[in-house]
């Protein structure tokens, strides 16, 4: 079994990678940033098995990328919710967005800027309002032409558009 760190290596790309590096993390991250918060949400929308899914959220958690708190309406169970770390991780997840659009295959989803809602660039840019706005100022939707894939709860509620970090999932 291969080791899950890169000790002998002196890079923060090796100390990065020993946090978010595993398969399932993130798209975990992914997940969280559109709002995702339960672990019932996280395992249909991704099809992870659960034992995994509780291995990468504890994962974050204990690295400080997602925080976990009780669930106000589920007793015994938890919300994760991005640290401000996690929400740092916003630009690694676009940049793989981006580059899986030019090498693999096209996005499913586009992002616009809220305020004036014009499509940001590759770069994470509002070309009308010449910044790179914050996550809480960015509206994912459907891209054009694209079908949906799923229909688990997430799928459904990401069918139009959706602000970044607004929760969606299962009541």
């Amino acid at each position: 079994m291969l080791g899950k760190d890169y000790e002998r290596q002196d890079c923060a790309v090796a100390r990065s990678l020993e946090v978010i590096g595993e398969r399932w993390t993130l798209l975990i991250v992914r997940d969280a940033l559109h709002g995702v918060r339960r672990f019932n949400d996280f395992q249909a929308h991704l099809d992870i098995p659960k034992a995994v899914l509780s291995d990468r959220l504890n994962g974050l958690v204990e690295n400080g990328i997602l925080e976990r708190t009780p669930d106000p309406d589920h007793g015994g169970r938890h919300l994760y919710e991005l640290t401000a770390a996690g929400r740092d991780l916003w630009p690694v997840i676009h940049a793989l967005l981006v580059w899986g659009g030019q090498h693999r295959d096209q996005n499913s989803r586009v992002f616009r800027h809220a305020v004036c809602e014009t499509l940001l660039d590759d770069a994470r840019a509002c070309p009308t309002c010449q910044l790179t706005p914050p996550l809480q100022e960015i509206v994912s939707e459907p891209r054009p032409g694209r079908g949906r894939a799923r229909n688990d709860p997430v799928a459904r509620a990401l069918d139009g558009p959706h602000r970044m970090l607004e929760p969606i999932g299962s009541a």
